[in-house]
């Protein structure tokens, strides 16, 4: 039986590195930490083709390979005639999930097997180049982490509950679909069986840090899982489709380990679930509107549905203003919910600018009373000592604002402190009375830990880090916060208008939602998307030194004269080819 089951283990073991030898016509994959390897993986340069060969082609003077090394195969995108090869170049060890290493992509190599193109005519050559170029987007993913050995996919919980047999198949077959980042892309590897090369890959964040309390050391990480299903950029992705899936869709999973107990406690976020949109118009803040109302009831049961189907029951947080154009899409959202609610779900609608303002964010704790007896009562997840389930989860709150960046994030991070208290009281580490503010050192790496996940997932979705991330950061709002909020608020002005275009073609690539065919009408791009990946890369390299904390004066005045420029060579709405029919398809179902 022993030997039964360490050979279904070894038989779904990946490939943990990997030399490629980069010959003229093909592409071949080395295992190198396998004790034993009788086969290797090669690829066509011509169309994409796989198969295993028993052993490698003999280098000579006519053929000298380029040899480097790899960490994993992620998936194939196919284009108009060629494919295109997606490799792991480079990883960096993020920390651990259940005591299993996980690592975070820091590049990610694109390897072309298109020679086919050379019997191709210019016209599908000119189209295969253009759409190409979105690959250079693809390439810089943000927040793409995998693990050899555990599924990063599912929650503690979900992994405790998995059967005996569940267990011992391949980790891409374990995974949840939603959020399963290159579930399209793997579909070439999938069809030919290429089990021990096929590494899962989630998109999301990843923090950690360990502090004592007391004579007890804490070890809190914090992972989120970022959907699939209506991915995409800010502006160009709001709301939900027919099928009930919603933008900016992300599980956030805090996980507590502590004298061999392990804690787990889930919350959700995601967009409000009504068919709306904001057209990008170049003005600052386009106005919402609401697509298909009738649908609307269908689409947020579905949505609510869906998630008791997953979760069990649901708080869900409505953070959005009463007044002005966030109050017309609330109050639907309201109205919907009032036919919705029942006792698996529950809805409170908390004004979060009307009552905490721009700096009394301690208010939340009204909104903390008001949905404390469903967290007390729907609990989290705990293992003891022993492994043995001590209580599960049996409920998520659901929070959003507009974009569910900012309010949503200082929000969840509030209930994410109340409920890590909670399980250190259980587990008999605090007293009643006390709190994580008591252990200061422990308390800054706990809000430094929200702040970063905050920004993970804010960069993802809008390209900026998160605002009024110094409440989260240091418990209280702070002068160079607020000056950080305003210049991240020009620095998304900008990515709406001019750069996030081509992110969510590239994405909608990515995860299938646009399909490529010779034998279909194509559009183009309709302008040269050079001054487009300029704005993208460069507005990329300022955000990240807005996270760094350099002075910007210097790129906010390029940004100034790339808007003169993006505006003459019309690119206002940075949308070619794949989305420029958005406000009549963004809202289908898939």
């Amino acid at each position: 039986m022993m030997d039964d089951m360490e050979k279904r283990f070894s038989d779904k073991k990946l490939y943990e590195r990997m030399r490629l030898w980069e010959f003229a016509d093909k592409y071949i994959f080395e295992p190198i930490d396998s004790a034993i390897t009788d086969s290797y993986l090669s690829i066509s340069r011509t169309d994409g083709s796989m198969n295993l060969i028993g052993e490698l082609p003999q280098c000579g003077d006519m053929q000298s390979p380029n040899v480097r090394l790899v960490f994993g195969v992620i998936g194939m995108l196919r284009l108009i005639v060629g494919s295109y090869l997606f490799v792991i170049t480079g990883r960096e060890c993020a920390g651990t999930y259940l005591g299993h290493p996980i690592y975070k992509v820091s590049t990610l190599g694109i390897l072309p097997c298109n020679l086919s193109l050379d019997g191709s005519s210019a016209e599908l050559k000119k189209m295969e180049a253009e759409f190409s170029t979105l690959l250079g987007a693809a390439e810089k993913t943000h927040g793409l982490y995998f693990s050899y050995d555990v599924n990063l996919t599912l929650c503690a919980q979900r992994l405790h509950e998995l059967g005996d047999e569940s267990k011992f198949l391949p980790l891409w077959r374990q995974a949840d679909p939603r959020f399963l980042w290159n579930d399209y892309i793997l579909e070439a590897l999938v069809d030919n069986k290429l089990d021990p090369y096929i590494l899962p890959v989630m998109q999301g964040s990843y923090q950690h840090f360990e502090a004592a309390l007391g004579t007890n050391i804490v070890d809190v990480s914090l992972i989120a899982r970022r959907c699939t299903r209506r991915t995409g950029t800010r502006m160009w992705r709001r709301g939900a489709d027919l099928d009930g899936y919603v933008a900016n869709f992300v599980e956030t999973e805090q996980l507590m380990h502590v004298n061999g107990f392990t804690a787990s406690f889930l919350q959700v976020r995601g967009s409000i679930p009504l068919l709306w949109e904001q057209i990008v118009d170049l003005t600052y803040k386009p106005p919402f509107q609401i697509v298909q109302p009738d649908e609307g009831p269908r689409v947020a049961q579905r949505h609510f549905m869906d998630l008791v189907k997953r979760y069990g029951s649901i708080m869900a947080v409505n953070l959005v203003n009463k007044h002005g154009g966030e109050g017309r899409l609330s109050e639907r959202f309201t109205k919907v919910m009032e036919t919705i609610t029942n006792s698996s779900i529950r809805y409170v609608h908390f004004d979060f600018h009307a009552i905490c303002g721009h700096i009394h964010f301690e208010r939340l704790s009204l909104l903390y009373d008001q949905i404390e007896d469903f967290l007390k009562r729907h609990r989290y997840f705990l293992l003891e000592v022993e492994g043995e389930k001590v209580q599960e989860q049996t409920g998520v709150v659901r929070t959003n604002c507009i974009d569910c960046l900012d309010r949503t994030n200082v929000t969840q991070s509030m209930i994410g402190g109340k409920m890590l208290e909670s399980q250190l009281n259980q587990i008999g580490i605090f007293g009643d009375d006390e709190a994580i503010s008591a252990y200061s050192f422990f308390d800054t790496c706990f809000k430094k830990m929200w702040a970063d996940h905050g920004d993970d997932i804010s960069i993802q979705y809008s390209g900026t880090s998160a605002l009024k991330g110094d409440f989260v950061r240091f418990g209280k709002r702070t002068m160079d916060g607020i000056v950080k909020d305003g210049i991240n608020s020009l620095v998304r002005y900008y990515l709406n208008n001019f750069a996030d275009g081509i992110k969510q073609d590239a994405a909608d690539l990515l995860q299938g939602h646009y399909i490529f065919s010779s034998s279909r009408g194509l559009p183009s791009p309709s302008q040269s998307l050079g001054v487009e990946v300029f704005a993208l890369n460069m507005i990329s390299d300022i955000s990240y030194m807005l996270y760094s904390g350099w002075d910007l004066a210097s790129e906010l005045h390029q940004l100034s004269k790339l808007t003169v420029e993006c505006s003459q060579t019309n690119l206002a709405f940075s949308s070619h080819g794949i989305n420029k029919q958005r406000s009549k398809s963004s809202h289908g179902a898939g």
